[in-house]
């Protein structure tokens, strides 16, 4: 079985393009149900062949994960990412048929994602102390995150040649190493050159760091994931903000102020480099203002 893993995972990485973080997500999910498979057949995990998992026994393995109290959302990836297990077994003639064609996926937990209001969000953005090194850093950062709605693994691995302030653009390298091309506004094209011409250079004065990567550290390296989590978290907590906030809070933020102002699903769903429709549709449930604008100044009994 592991050589049919590995094989899977030379696939996703060569014909997919598949990310390492994607790969990883795929080895846990295959590899706990291929611990669960060895238990119930009672042989070595290496020594079970693909035709041996039937249905039958997914579905057992299914109930297992209820049993353990994972999450719809989680039973319903490991689901997925065997699924396209057995897909590439098929495709590569080691299985005639995909045994999990006829088990349903059970339907995942469908929760609203946590965003600030547009006061709060001003107030977030506008809070670092821009007379110091790193808070007109982290204003940069903050304001690069409302203002383009980009993952923070997206920010962190920007390069000062991705950008073009006075085009008001920022190229960046989504899931799949897909490149997409981001409206920067104009607030954020301020806060950023402050940030590149008055304080990245000194942040590099005398530092063997990373020459080229647009956001970095005290120490002239490239700023990671934890540090704008962390540096978000302090933010968060000076200001007492009550709403659960992450990174993430500003991706969902920025999607749900554009709906509330009037942008389409469709654009929407362009600046946020989501592959489908369906995942951006998510944010019409957050816009209420919008829909209570609409119809106050619509119906004839409002």
């Amino acid at each position: 079985m592991y050589g049919y893993i590995d094989g899977f995972f030379i696939y996703l990485q060569t014909e997919k393009n598949a990310s390492p973080h994607t790969i990883k997500s795929y080895d846990n999910d295959l590899y706990d149900g291929l611990m669960f498979f060895a238990k119930v057949m009672g042989i070595e995990d290496y020594a079970i062949h693909p035709s041996q998992i039937t249905k039958d026994i997914f579905r057992s393995y299914l109930a297992d994960l209820h049993g353990r109290l994972k999450s719809g959302a989680t039973i319903a990836r490991r689901m997925s990412s065997w699924r396209s297990f057995f897909r590439y077994l098929c495709r590569e003639g080691v299985l005639e048929d995909n045994p999990l064609d006829r088990v349903c996926i059970p339907k995942r937990d469908r929760k609203l994602p946590h965003f600030l209001s547009e006061i709060e969000m001003k107030r977030l953005v506008e809070y670092p102390d821009r007379q110091k090194l790193l808070g007109a850093r982290n204003q940069a950062v903050l304001e690069t995150l409302y203002s383009t709605g980009i993952r923070v693994s997206e920010l962190v691995h920007i390069d000062i040649g991705d950008i073009d302030l006075n085009r008001g653009t920022i190229k960046v390298t989504a899931k799949g190493n897909r490149e997409r091309l981001v409206p920067l506004g104009s607030y954020a094209v301020e806060a950023v050159r402050h940030y590149m011409h008055q304080v990245r250079p000194l942040l590099m004065d005398g530092k063997k760091g990373c020459q080229y990567a647009l956001f970095i550290n005290n120490r002239g390296k490239r700023l990671s994931d934890r540090g704008v989590r962390w540096l978000v978290k302090q933010y968060v907590q000076q200001l007492q903000l009550q709403i659960k906030t992450s990174p993430h809070t500003f991706r969902h933020s920025y999607a749900t102020h554009l709906l509330d102002n009037g942008a389409d699903l469709r654009s929407v769903q362009e600046l946020l480099g989501h592959a489908r429709l369906s995942t951006t549709q998510i944010y019409t449930h957050l816009s209420k203002e919008r829909i209570k604008r609409v119809y106050d100044q619509c119906h004839p009994r409002a």
